[in-house]
């Protein structure tokens, strides 16, 4: 039998292709990482604390050199870049969604909107701030804010940039189940209208299945479960 959605993902074009990539800390991390993320595609990787996971996003996301290997955003490879070249290439193609949210705390939750509107030349969607149910808490402090209330924020100022690859570690983690599931949907949805690319850390089996490949760093070494 012909596994259609397998080909359908396949004939798709690769945004992010990961050859090679090792790094290590003090300890050895991952090594010999390969990994290719198409279009329209979502990826999660799972796997234990201190593993590697979101090292591994970080350096998918620029933020972080490995010890050896390539990453190529659109046949480029990343590391080759400038600085300025690795800034605009954040600015305008990367959203990354950070697990400890990074708001500006000096401003209310729709001025940390207009900032990315500012800095993108993009438009905020009110119809995202009501899908993400933040539209009643906009005008408050980021200090008043829930836990979950400033990942759902977060996750509006990312998409207001319009990104063409979203990094997205642990988005799920400071949300009840309910919510959490209407974040993923939202950030699927996003992928699609956009024909934008996904790849998600959770430790959470039922985010992660719904992804259409999924990926675990067992023994240092990454290996797909799905």
């Amino acid at each position: 039998m012909v596994d259609t959605n397998k080909n359908k993902i396949s004939s798709k074009h690769p945004v992010l292709d990961v050859r090679g990539v090792t790094h290590s800390f003090d300890y050895p991390l991952f090594s010999n990482v390969d990994l290719t993320l198409n279009e329209k595609e979502s990826i999660a990787i799972m796997g234990t604390s201190g593993s590697g996971k979101s090292t591994l996003l970080n350096i998918f996301s620029t933020l972080l050199k490995p010890d050896s290997g390539e990453v190529y955003y659109n046949n480029q490879n990343i590391f080759t870049l400038s600085n300025k070249e690795i800034l605009e290439l954040r600015k305008n193609a990367f959203g990354i969604i950070f697990q400890s949210h990074y708001l500006f705390r000096g401003f209310n939750g729709v001025e940390n909107l207009h900032i990315s509107e500012l800095l993108n030349d993009t438009k905020i969607d009110d119809s995202l701030i009501i899908k993400l149910k933040i539209d009643h808490i906009l005008h408050q402090g980021i200090g008043e804010l829930s836990g979950g209330q400033q990942q759902r924020l977060s996750t509006a100022r990312v998409l207001t940039k319009k990104p063409k690859v979203i990094f997205a570690d642990e988005p799920t983690g400071n949300l009840d189940k309910k919510t959490a599931i209407e974040l993923i949907d939202i950030l699927f949805e996003y992928i699609q209208q956009y024909n934008a690319s996904l790849m998600i850390v959770t430790h959470e089996k039922d985010i992660a299945f719904r992804c259409d490949s999924v990926y675990e760093l067992i023994d240092h070494k990454l290996e797909r479960i799905k």
